[in-house]
């Protein structure tokens, strides 16, 4: 593996710069959630009007792609930067963003941390997401039909739950750890249960009840669907796009990706701008909605990078035209 030395900031951007792009916003967080959640109602609405099995198909696809917006969300609060409030990011995110998926904010924050701090070796937290790629095609059409028939959602929450009950260790990622259970009885499972897991549930009762109040509490199947079918396709796709088939470097220039995202992939697999990935892994202070002006100035720096060589030394990879 290329061992590199972690880019600072000042040799990338100025004072006013770094201060222009971490400044935070909580109109910007609200307008996230607010759209997010507004999307998701006018999914159970329009299923409510026309039951159509396209309808259904249509909103499963929509629903998947709102649910990672909302893991997209809690992950900019875990960063601290969806809210300029602490309390918002920390306390709000957890309940409307983190729980309606099964994630606490905090264990959370303490694996994800990791991973920015160990992208590309061997303690990185996320490795085993990328570790499978490259694959052949049969492998990956293999695992896109099991995301697609619920399988892989199954599984996950299988493991989420064993997790929960405190026999294995927590991650997002495809490791796993199992725990000692020496000493433990039936109710400290109970208790780490309800303790790890009273959130997740109380949003499916609130979700369907007011579902059922509405006179249609079987548009809680679509919201299930979508959670065990398209969210985890969305899931792969993400986690794909952000590291897999990198180089083995510390560099984060060259461990992470930046993508293209057009109206239907940030409809799907790429809300709130998380396809600046590059961008994010360079400076995680910046919210959501400024990763586009971070990634035109870094490209504009680039650009001058072939007239003026004397500072290669930042732009040698932008100017490489091996990743855009």
């Amino acid at each position: 593996m290329q061992t590199a030395p972690r880019r600072k900031l000042s040799d990338l951007f100025n004072r006013d710069e770094i201060a222009l792009l971490t400044e935070r916003s909580d109109w910007a967080g609200w307008r996230a959630v607010l759209f997010t959640w507004g999307v998701i109602a006018l999914c159970f609405v329009l299923l409510a009007w026309q039951p159509h099995p396209l309808m259904w198909l249509a909103v499963l696809a929509v629903l998947g792609g709102r649910q990672l917006s909302l893991a997209i969300l809690m992950h900019d609060a875990a960063h601290g930067t969806l809210f300029k409030r602490r309390w918002l990011n920390e306390v709000l995110a957890d309940y409307v963003c983190g729980s309606p998926i099964n994630v606490d904010i905090k264990r959370y924050k303490r694996h994800h941390l990791i991973h920015h701090s160990k992208t590309g070796t061997g303690e990185d937290t996320d490795l085993s997401l990328a570790a499978p790629f490259p694959t052949t095609r049969a492998s990956l059409a293999r695992k896109f039909l099991r995301d697609l028939c619920g399988i892989s959602g199954l599984k996950r929450e299988y493991g989420l739950l064993l997790m929960h009950l405190g026999l294995l260790r927590w991650t997002v990622a495809n490791d796993i750890e199992r725990l000692p259970q020496q000493g433990r009885r039936w109710h400290d499972y109970a208790r780490d249960a309800a303790r790890n897991m009273w959130k997740y549930l109380a949003f499916h009762a609130v979700l369907l009840g007011v579902l059922a109040a509405a006179g249609h509490a079987w548009l809680y199947l679509a919201w299930v669907g979508a959670y065990l079918t398209t969210y985890g396709l969305y899931m792969r796709i993400r986690s794909m796009a952000e590291h897999a088939c990198t180089e083995q470097s510390t560099d984060m220039l060259r461990n992470t990706r930046t993508t293209r995202a057009g109206l239907l992939a940030r409809a799907t697999v790429a809300p709130l701008r998380v396809n600046f990935h590059i961008e994010h892994h360079l400076m995680p202070a910046v919210p959501y909605h400024r990763l586009p002006a971070m990634h035109a100035m870094l490209r504009a720096r680039a650009a001058r990078c072939k007239r003026r060589p004397v500072i290669w030394t930042f732009c040698a990879w932008y100017a490489s035209g091996k990743k855009k």
